[in-house]
């Protein structure tokens, strides 16, 4: 990327974009609220700590912007150094004062697909597991991989959202989306060409996720039951 283009767009956005846009983050974990945009720009979407925004000018290219006093900036800096370049991942070619300049990526979310029925190959999901797979061998892990963070763009797999891979924390999300793709897209939901209401489809995410925290729940529990057998038999 031409770096007077970039240049050019931060002028922008500092002396542009910044001095007038209205951006708030009421609850963090609700979308942060934005009630003013300036012309030209338009709002691309909007997270629980940040929005992204483009300008016509620079069609291949976003903004994002964390909102007063929400955290992660730092932390999704880094992991974008950590990553360097990765056709499934955006580049970042500028950040700082709260904000990123990212590579756009063009695409409809996994999550839409199934919603207006377009058929996912199964390359998407591998394309995603491999770019993963590149990111925990950069240190990273990969944290809050769902329908709505991963994209299909001309029948390839992209990553959208890595704000959150420095976080050890374990997550099945992917791997939860992934057995729901193989169980129930593959052998019925694709050979029909069903389109599923964002209702069904957050029904099973919800199912998904509670299976996970009862089994986390449940590993816990048989975890401490082995550490009193073990304080017991110490005793004796």
């Amino acid at each position: 990327m031409d770096k007077l283009h970039i240049n050019q767009l931060v002028g922008s956005i500092q002396f542009e974009l910044l001095p007038k846009l209205r951006i708030k983050s009421v609850n963090p974990h609700d979308p942060i609220q934005v009630s003013y945009i300036p012309n030209p720009w338009n709002l691309v979407g909007a997270g629980n700590y940040a929005a992204v925004f483009y300008h016509p000018n620079y069609p291949n290219l976003v903004v994002k912007i964390y909102a007063p006093g929400r955290p992660g900036f730092e932390e999704e800096v880094e992991v974008y150094q950590r990553l360097g370049s990765h056709p499934a991942f955006s580049d970042c070619f500028y950040a700082k004062d709260g904000f990123l300049v990212l590579r756009r990526l063009y695409g409809t979310t996994l999550y839409d697909c199934m919603n207006l029925g377009i058929p996912i190959p199964r390359k998407v999901i591998q394309d995603i597991d491999k770019a993963l797979d590149y990111a925990r061998d950069r240190g990273l892990f990969p944290h809050d991989i769902h329908g709505r963070n991963v994209m299909m763009h001309e029948g390839r797999g992209l990553v959208v959202d890595i704000s959150d891979f420095l976080d050890e924390e374990e997550c099945s999300k992917w791997e939860n989306l992934k057995k729901a793709y193989y169980l129930l897209y593959r052998p019925l939901i694709s050979p029909l060409r069903l389109k599923v209401p964002y209702g069904v489809l957050d029904v099973v995410r919800k199912s998904y996720r509670a299976a996970g925290k009862f089994k986390t729940r449940c590993e816990k529990l048989l975890t401490m039951f082995k550490r009193e057998q073990k304080q017991n038999r110490g005793v004796r």
